[in-house]
């Protein structure tokens, strides 16, 4: 076998697209993002077979140090068929080598694995399907794991919902929470409007007003744009917009004609008609606050491969929240990658203690469950080591470094 310091663009692309285990965070372009954005030097690395053949790749993040080294992420790398120890062995050797000339003080991975098969509350399901052999093969190979956190401690979630696309669309549905599906249903009282247009900065205003709901700090409106610039046909957004002057109309035009029937009710129903008329006397002083136009009230941004598709964000406003804009466009989006014929639609995470009381997690956990369908919990972060001592100190001497920066921006 051969070790590839730099695989051509186009090979890269073609292997790891069309790979079983591709991945967004290991694609070409999202090695070319980091690069502007994060400042990361990204290495295209791979290996081929006797034949010539590409068995292994593997986008590399680098990060120079002040001390004249660098540290790598390879996020939910490798790319390769972890059933064949052979090549994860020697493409591990091979590594080993890269770092040493790099100066690479170690690499964390992240692989796109299941750790265990686990049940609703996270729990191992005795009996179920796991990797334990993996895990156990890759400490022997001189990784150190890092942990089974929980929560979102890590580079990447290690938990995660997926909704698997390769059924019929019934029982896809069928996997759906009744009252998510309530939701979708409902939605459609406002007539919402599902498109595919890239609008980035209505997109960042949506996503900057969930930020403040939600308690998480949004990038700047640049990291999105050059995220759109570098995927290209990899990306896709789902825009939810609403005619606030038609709901309006809509609205008055109910609300009078309750009013007008108010008498001929009898005393069965009066409570249920006066509990709609509160409920579009609410709505109607709602939408009163907002122009006569149209309106994008909820965007979910997705990246693909070939085969896969992934949430990456979401935004949304008081209005989507009010009109079950972002339980229809999860739905629209669920749907359209059925369509498509990809392989799962991934929420892109979730907490592993489904009842944390750490900011929203767990509320964020159970919208994601009534329409994610299998819950999955990875193999988490394994980190191969190349200078042991510079390892261990690397945090307290990174953590110095930006305080000086701090001090000195100051």
């Amino acid at each position: 076998m051969k070790f590839i310091g730099d695989v051509a663009k186009e090979r890269y692309i073609d292997f790891e697209e069309n790979h079983p285990k591709s991945h967004f965070l290991q694609s070409y372009a999202w090695g070319e993002f980091c690069r502007k954005i994060k400042r990361q030097v990204p290495n295209y690395v791979g290996m081929e077979d006797d034949e010539g053949k590409l068995v292994a790749t593997a986008l590399i993040l680098e990060r120079k140090t002040p001390l004249g080294f660098s540290y790598g992420y390879s996020p939910r790398g490798f790319v390769t068929d972890y059933k064949n120890k052979e090549v994860i062995k020697k493409f591990t050797e091979y590594l080993k080598e890269f770092m040493k000339q790099k100066k690479i003080i170690y690499i964390k991975f992240d692989p796109d694995i299941p750790y265990q098969e686990i049940d609703q509350d996270a729990n191992p399901i005795p009996g179920g399907k796991n990797n334990y052999d993996l895990f156990n093969y890759m400490i022997s190979l001189g990784y150190n794991h890092t942990g089974f956190y929980k929560l979102y401690e890590g580079n990447q979630p290690r938990y995660t919902f997926r909704v698997d696309l390769k059924r019929d669309w019934q029982d896809i549905e069928a996997c759906m929470a009744k009252s998510f599906l309530q939701s979708v249903k409902r939605s459609y009282q406002y007539d919402l409007e599902i498109n595919n247009e890239i609008k980035i900065k209505e997109f960042y205003k949506l996503i900057k007003e969930t930020s403040l709901r939600d308690d998480f700090n949004p990038h700047d409106e640049k990291y999105y744009e050059t995220l759109v610039q570098e995927f290209k046909d990899h990306i896709k957004f789902f825009n939810v917009i609403i005619d606030i002057g038609k709901v309006k109309d809509k609205i008055s035009n109910e609300l009078e004609e309750l009013k007008g029937n108010i008498r001929q009710v009898n005393k069965k129903r009066l409570a249920d008609y006066n509990d709609k008329i509160k409920r579009l006397e609410k709505e109607k002083e709602l939408f009163g606050k907002y122009e006569s136009e149209k309106k994008v009230i909820c965007t979910i941004v997705c990246t693909t491969t070939n085969n896969r598709i992934w949430s990456f964000f979401q935004g949304g406003d008081e209005l989507a929240s009010q009109t079950c804009a972002v339980m229809r466009c999860y739905y629209e989006v669920i749907k359209y990658s059925y369509e498509q014929g990809y392989d799962f639609f991934d929420v892109f995470g979730t907490p592993g203690d489904p009842h944390t009381d750490y900011k929203n997690l767990a509320k964020l956990h159970d919208f994601k469950r009534k329409y994610g369908d299998k819950y999955i919990e990875f193999i988490g972060e394994f980190d191969l080591v190349n200078k042991k001592v510079l390892y261990k100190v690397l945090p307290l001497l990174l953590g110095c470094y930006r305080k000086l920066r701090k001090i000195k921006g100051k």
